[in-house]
């Protein structure tokens, strides 16, 4: 990366905001913006176009779910990890459902919180151990409601990248599996999000059960 990641944080409670400002700019990304409300971070992201918006749930204005939806419509959708003390299920389908790639909960550690941050700008769903696993039958369940309908044609390699991204490895784990490039690996998933028309991970991933893909 050429230059510094750019990321914003939205958090209603001032020392929580700065400390994990404090811990991005110590690893070296750029803090572009910090906002306490939900409505202030609409307008600021449209001004300071940051890679990452790091968003708590429980905003005084606007939910946070609500600005993760509003965010993912932009012109130029930032990726949006949310970091929240609530680790409910419902609180973490509907913030997936808004457009968020990643979902952690505030007691993870400063190491933690900094990876989540990197590999959610390289397009990785990123969770609270435990928290996968419920997207992914969230998934599944709603995949079972509705046939599966048929989209562009992939190769063969591309097929077995996107099979393995559904099954939630990284992409380290599948460029091992597979004796490939880490780079080899994120330009396959790129074609695959292109040829399909999706946005992220998240939503390639959702494909892939759709599909029956992480089964096979």
């Amino acid at each position: 990366m050429t230059s510094a990641l750019r990321v914003m944080v939205v958090d209603d409670h001032p020392m929580w905001r700065d400390a994990v400002a404090r811990d991005l700019e110590q690893a070296g990304y750029e803090v572009v913006a910090t906002v306490g409300d939900g409505r202030q971070a609409l307008r600021v992201a449209g001004a300071v176009r940051p890679d990452v918006v790091v968003l708590d749930l429980r905003l005084p204005d606007l939910a946070g779910v609500e600005v993760a939806r509003g965010l993912a419509a932009s012109e130029r959708p930032p990726r949006v990890l949310v970091l929240s003390a609530s680790g409910e299920q419902d609180d973490v389908l509907e913030a997936v459902k808004a457009g968020a790639s990643g979902y952690l909960v505030k007691s993870a550690s400063r190491e933690e919180f900094l990876d989540a941050v990197r590999r959610t700008a390289e397009g990785e769903p990123v969770f609270t151990p435990g928290l996968a696993g419920l997207v992914l039958g969230e998934y599944r369940r709603l995949a079972t409601q509705r046939p599966a309908v048929g989209g562009p044609r992939l190769t063969d390699r591309e097929t077995e990248v996107l099979r393995l991204v559904a099954k939630g490895l990284s992409y380290k784990q599948i460029a091992e599996r597979l004796a490939l490039s880490h780079r080899t690996v994120q330009n396959h998933v790129q074609n695959t999000l292109s040829k399909l028309h999706l946005h992220n991970r998240v939503e390639l991933v959702r494909y892939a059960i759709e599909r029956g893909l992480d089964q096979a």
